[in-house]
């Protein structure tokens, strides 16, 4: 039986919900009776966070669907207005990617933020994440919305918010969205025709002028000049069904790479994503048709797009048919060295503090300023914003889980400009005699061989029930890990480092439930809870120094081993807390 309260709720929802197959779906699920499902529904709301939305498609407001992205657009104009001299007049750039419903959510948003006053600056079809980032730059925008649920799966949508300074919101602005948001929906909704909004100058909708500016930036950022060497690396690449494809295909033609062939099965936008059952190119099997690609045109890289394209993967060739998939910390240590050789004066780059710390090794050894953020690019590039104005050029920074940014163009990950710069890295190595391994390996020589892993452990019920792990770790910190003491934990929500002697020191983080255990051996443990799952996320480790004399294969072996007996004995050390 359904109370009426809850039918109130409903029905309200439903005489202001614009579509039709949503509208049913609520009025069947009154229709049966559903209170279970109606409850869920309307629980609250999607919760707008720094990410923006993300979520299931669906009726009500729990879902993703166009009543809530018209509320979320009138919640964020009225906090723009609220917060930023000319909020109007600047406007407001949006984009959308090819999954279902992701026009319609674009063309609502842009509705909104038009009948609110503001110019709004879009596209005629679909675009990649990076172009929208870039156009809120070159626009001189106030915002930024990218409407695009990522690598998730086919029934997810989401609505991704950027500042006037291109990169994602970062606090307070999400929870002043939020609010904002929760007084709108309270609220008419606001909507322009977009035909009257082009008639009376609200509504500017780029052609392929912006494409255009941002491929030759691209050119520019990467130093990328049609060369003889380009014309001899074979390159496979795959948008992942995604949006990539055009200036992808586009930058690999401008900058010389004419041996770079696509996935054609693969190749146009389709929501479905009918040839991956999960469309992250880090997921088992998603990359198996690019590699198929790739030993078929005997590729020397391969090289794959999410479906937003603002992340990067990428497999080498190792021998006859044979590739290894590079992880992202490995694309971030050679990317980043490959951009301070590129590069001159006064520098900057960072890293999420979650990824490697070979980076940093790498950047010390060059005299080149590193910095590690909180998890997320909005993070890392509004901390190198920092150093920016200290004088430091930024020119690169990356996260372990494929996301990469080179100098300004972008203030986020950007997929199209990091192929186009491992693909001008790898021609160079290749014509110099040597492959993407090798320096690879030339590096862990240089600076020891840097291997991660990563392992969420789930929260048993009783593990939910009493105090978080990070509070029981922090009323009784361990003294040893696997065997290994424990030389110094970072504890950001507190900003303190504490030495196994005692010794404190102030850290300079945002405040978030992360725990970094340093051990004696040079391994690297880190904990933090998940925000969306009932697990804790650890992040691990281990630095093995390498010999001119060492056999490379053989030490990669054993610290593959180190780090597989680390991830085992701690798992099993923190199921027991």
């Amino acid at each position: 039986m359904i109370s009426e309260a809850l039918k109130e709720k409903v029905q309200k929802w439903i005489s202001r919900d614009p579509e039709d197959w949503t509208r049913a779906e609520l009025e069947k699920l009154l229709a049966e009776g559903n209170e279970s499902e109606l409850e869920k529904r309307f629980a609250g709301r999607l919760e707008f966070g720094t990410a923006g939305l993300r979520g299931f498609f669906g009726a009500g407001p729990m879902r993703m669907n166009r009543l809530v992205v018209r509320e979320t657009s009138a919640g964020l104009a009225d906090y723009l207005i609220e917060t930023v001299p000319d909020a109007k007049k600047k406007g407001v750039a949006i984009a959308y990617d090819g999954r279902h419903f992701s026009e319609e959510f674009a063309q609502d948003a842009a509705a909104v933020f038009c009948a609110k006053g503001f110019h709004v600056f879009t596209y005629q079809m679909t675009e990649p994440t990076p172009l929208l980032a870039y156009t809120v730059l070159a626009s001189g925008a106030a915002a930024g919305v990218m409407v695009t649920a990522s690598h998730n799966p086919p029934q997810y949508n989401g609505y991704k918010v950027y500042w006037g300074n291109g990169a994602q919101i970062i606090p307070p602005h999400d929870k002043g969205i939020a609010a904002a948001i929760d007084v709108a929906a309270t609220k008419e909704i606001p909507f322009m025709d977009l035909i009257e909004a082009i008639e009376k100058g609200l509504l500017h909708i780029h052609g392929g002028d912006i494409e255009e500016k941002y491929i030759q930036d691209v050119m520019k950022l990467c130093k990328a000049a049609p060369k003889a060497i380009y014309r001899d690396l074979k390159i496979a690449y795959t948008p992942m069904h995604g949006v990539g494809a055009k200036i992808a295909m586009q930058v690999f033609k401008r900058a010389g790479f004419v041996n770079a062939h696509i996935v054609a099965s693969q190749e146009k936008p389709d929501g479905d994503f009918p040839t991956v059952k999960f469309p992250n190119p880090e997921e088992p099997g998603a990359t198996d048709l690019l590699l198929a690609k790739a030993k078929e045109i005997d590729a020397d890289i391969a090289i794959a797009n999410d479906p937003d394209a603002d992340r990067l993967a990428v497999a080498v060739k190792v021998g006859a048919g044979e590739y290894q998939m590079l992880t992202g910390d490995m694309v971030g240590a050679l990317l980043g060295n490959w951009t301070i050789e590129s590069s001159k004066g006064e520098r900057t780059m960072g890293n999420s503090l979650v990824s490697s710390r070979m980076l940093g090794a790498i950047a010390k050894k060059r005299g080149v300023h590193h910095y590690e953020s909180l998890t997320g690019f909005k993070w890392i590039t509004n901390v190198g914003m920092k150093y920016e104005a200290e004088g430091k050029e930024f020119i690169f920074g990356y996260e372990e889980a494929l996301g990469y940014t080179i100098g300004t163009l972008v203030r986020d990950k950007d997929g199209i400009s990091a192929l186009c710069a491992f693909s001008m890295m790898a021609a160079e190595l290749k014509a110099a005699g040597k492959s993407v391994m090798d320096k690879w390996e030339e590096l862990c020589r240089e600076v020891g061989l840097h291997l991660g892993g990563q392992k969420s452990l789930a929260l048993t019920p009783e593990m939910m029930a009493g105090p978080s792990i990070g509070s029981r770790l922090r009323a009784n910190m361990p003294k040893t890990i696997a065997g290994q003491e424990v030389v110094a934990v970072n504890d950001i929500q507190n900003q303190v480092r504490t030495t196994k002697d005692g010794q404190k020191s102030p850290l300079d983080f945002p405040v978030s439930d992360v725990l970094v255990f340093e051990l004696s051996d040079g391994s690297r443990v880190i904990i933090r809870p998940s925000g969306t799952e009932p697990k804790v996320k650890c992040y691990y480790e281990v630095v093995t120094p390498v010999a001119p004399s060492d056999d490379f294969v053989k030490i990669t072996a054993t610290t593959k081993e180190r780090l597989a007996k680390l991830i085992a004995e701690h798992q099993a050390e923190l199921a027991k807390i």
